[in-house]
């Protein structure tokens, strides 16, 4: 079997000076690739919904001794035009991107298929219960479409020769396997890796920078979204993951 070496933070030279934009970054895994891209080198502006952890991480990072560039916006990966703004953002100060990682996620909310639904109440939906799709799998979607625009764009071409350039789309373990009780997450996840797979060999030809796309599929991992089923699993004695070791194998695939 292959085995993938971890790297570590301060050996992920290639992310030196490159543009990084992600979503999800005031928390969790992708909090934590930011800080890990930041401390590489990379000039980093990340999205989320959440505004006060959002700029408390680009505080944190802001008062490094780093010179490279750190910057929160607040964004809804649901809102097509927030996304828009997070890229604009980006090349606006640079004039490039370089890499781009849609990490923001929720668990469900409610249950599609109720057991407790009779012939009555089925007749009106809980439109709550679909947020999870909307964040994600329709907010990956968004980004994908505007990232592929904005990930062949550079105001400098001359200096833009055999760019390296990426698109990374989180999904789970619930994307490739069965997850009873998480309905509407595990479809989007699984939603997820049918977008990888349906962009991975049309961006890979993408003119004028090839841009591969990967999908990167967590077992379960100590951040918010799993408070409630953390107690069993670990009472389970099942193995988990922490953020920073999912972000940083997301970053060592960038490397070289």
């Amino acid at each position: 079997m292959t085995e993938y070496e971890r790297p570590k933070a301060q050996a992920l030279s290639s992310l030196k000076d490159k543009v990084v934009v992600l979503t999800g970054g005031a928390s969790g895994i992708c909090a934590a690739l930011v800080k890990i891209c930041h401390e590489a080198g990379a000039h980093v502006f990340f999205g989320d919904v959440v505004q006060k952890k959002g700029e408390e991480v680009e505080a944190e990072l802001q008062s490094s001794s780093r010179r490279n560039h750190a910057q929160f916006i607040k964004t809804d990966v649901t809102s097509y035009s927030d996304n828009v703004n997070l890229f604009q953002v980006a090349y606006e100060t640079f004039g490039r991107v370089d890499h781009a990682v849609s990490a923001a996620g929720i668990g469900d909310k409610g249950k599609l298929c109720d057991p407790n639904l009779t012939l009555e109440t089925v007749r009106n939906m809980d439109d709550s219960i679909m947020t999870s799709l909307d964040v994600n799998l329709v907010g990956p979607m968004y980004f994908a479409r505007i990232a592929a625009v904005y990930l062949r764009e550079h105001k400098d071409r001359s200096a833009a020769t055999a760019a390296d350039k990426s698109l990374t789309l989180i999904s789970s373990i619930a994307g490739i396997t069965e997850a009873p009780g998480l309905t509407v997450y595990s479809t989007a996840k699984h939603g997820v890796i049918g977008l990888m797979r349906a962009l991975r060999k049309p961006l890979n030809r993408a003119d004028p920078f090839p841009i591969r796309t990967n999908a990167i599929c967590p077992w379960m991992t100590e951040t918010q979204m799993v408070k409630g089923i953390r107690d069993e699993w670990l009472k389970a004695g099942v193995p988990t993951n922490e953020p920073y070791d999912v972000a940083i194998i997301m970053a060592g695939k960038w490397k070289g």
